[in-house]
């Protein structure tokens, strides 16, 4: 009886009062059970990740329905993210969280069926539309569960999350292949992914916006792409390339190294998220310190550029095998604080009552965005070699730094009018850095002005 009254307790609705009063984010009621279930959701999605394409490759298939099928996967996790939003305010946060788990999970055991086209890309749909809404649901409730003052910590505590997922998922899928094979790990991952369905049973409601904010919200009409159009870019030409490394390293090190070239890439892989592990949290953290996303945004586009043209080079010129190393680590700092600097940037930019369009645009973009990358290089290879493609990998993000350093530019000029960004920024004010020792009244005086 003890454990359901406690059960009860975390579940019952949080409070403005609460949400507000907080002085950390770890004192976030919720915070600990929605973290658990992303790190289920990202662990089953990174495990399967390699896998699945290595998996085609292996069973005689084409290296073009190896990356459609994580296109395939990614074109019903956008779709569906494109709906998720509707669907949290019609059903809830818990019961959108709990049944898209099972979507996610369930599926994988079909797998076992085979490679050919028609079963593979079947469960990859319905996977993807379960890790569509989970993802949405996950990253949204993050920005309700804590103040904006806290929204960097939070955010970064979601990509330690995230990062130590993917670390440990994505060398161990390809590690176990080679251990128990390939239909024991499609179980592992299924496995995974429902402890998120455990998870719900602890997760708060979530209050409604209240009506001040509301009514500013649809007060200031400037329409919400142009508020996130560019942190959504970014981060997608950055994603293109995470899709051609996931799908096409473990293939392409074979070149390097055709006995462990794969199992090597896994090590890679797990470097690189690593990497981005670390580089999210610390751009959270220089958003709490500064007050405002978007600082260290233009330096680590520049390094996954960079991590990319790495690997084209190391691949073109044969070098050894541990220099992939430095690749991945360039790489993966900078598509973590990428990631971190995006999203912070959308809910900084939205009020709270649209937290969830926010996460949605930004699942949508880092989605499809591998989904594009993994189905567009995986056609390229049929005409090209690895080298040459990873290089235009690495070309695409510097379109994405070129669209961030040109809105950076015009921004310096944008003229103030009624609907513009300019007036949209005003009502979404950066808030001061609040010092532990203010007083709770402080805060609900302040409430409204954080968003």
């Amino acid at each position: 009886m003890a454990g359901l009254s406690w059960v009860a307790r975390s579940r019952a609705p949080l409070s403005p009062e609460e949400i507000h009063s907080l002085t950390s984010v770890w004192r976030a009621r919720g915070l600990v059970p929605v973290l658990i279930a992303v790190g289920a959701a990202f662990g089953a999605w990174s495990l399967l990740l390699p896998v699945v394409p290595t998996a085609v490759i292996d069973a005689g298939q084409s290296e073009t329905l190896a990356g459609l099928s994580t296109g395939v996967f990614m074109l019903a996790t956008v779709t569906t993210q494109v709906f998720t939003p509707w669907m949290l305010r019609t059903i809830g946060y818990r019961a959108v969280i709990a049944v898209s788990a099972l979507l996610l999970g369930g599926p994988t055991f079909g797998y076992m069926l085979g490679m050919d086209p028609t079963p593979l890309l079947t469960v990859s749909a319905i996977r993807g539309i379960g890790f569509g809404a989970l993802s949405v649901a996950e990253a949204a409730i993050i920005a309700e569960l804590v103040p904006l003052r806290l929204l960097g910590s939070a955010t970064g505590a979601l990509g330690l999350v995230v990062g130590a997922a993917q670390m440990l998922a994505l060398p161990s899928g390809l590690a176990l292949v080679g251990i128990v094979g390939y239909n024991a790990v499609y179980a592992i991952g299924g496995g995974i992914s429902l402890i998120a369905l455990v998870a719900t049973m602890l997760i708060p409601g979530i209050p409604t916006p209240d009506e001040d904010e509301q009514t500013q919200a649809s007060a200031v009409r400037a329409p919400t792409w142009h508020l996130v159009l560019v942190p959504a870019l970014a981060l997608m030409f950055v994603t293109t390339a995470y899709g051609a490394i996931t799908n096409f390293l473990p293939a392409s090190m074979r070149d390097l190294d055709p006995v462990y070239g794969a199992a090597l890439a896994g090590v890679m892989l797990g470097v690189m998220n690593f990497a981005a592990m670390i580089s999210r949290y610390f751009a959270g953290r220089v958003m709490d310190r500064k007050g405002q996303p978007g600082s260290v945004l233009i330096p680590f586009q520049i390094a996954a550029a960079a991590g990319v043209l790495m690997i084209s080079i190391i691949l073109f010129l044969e070098l050894p095998v541990w220099t992939m190393t430095i690749a991945a680590l360039f790489y993966g700092a900078g598509f973590g604080a990428v990631q971190n600097e995006s999203l912070t940037i959308m809910f900084y930019r939205l009020p709270r009552s649209k937290a969830s369009q926010a996460s949605a645009i930004w699942n949508i973009a880092f989605d499809g965005g591998t989904g594009l990358g993994s189905t567009f290089y995986g056609a390229l290879l049929t005409t090209m070699v690895f080298a040459p493609m990873f290089a235009l990998a690495s070309a695409v993000i510097l379109l994405g730094l070129a669209v961030t350093l040109m809105d950076r530019q015009l921004g310096r000029h944008r003229v103030v009018e009624v609907n513009n960004l300019a007036v949209r920024m005003r009502a979404v004010q950066a808030p001061r850095r609040y010092r532990h020792s203010e007083h709770r009244s402080e805060h609900r005086s302040e409430r409204h002005t954080d968003r």
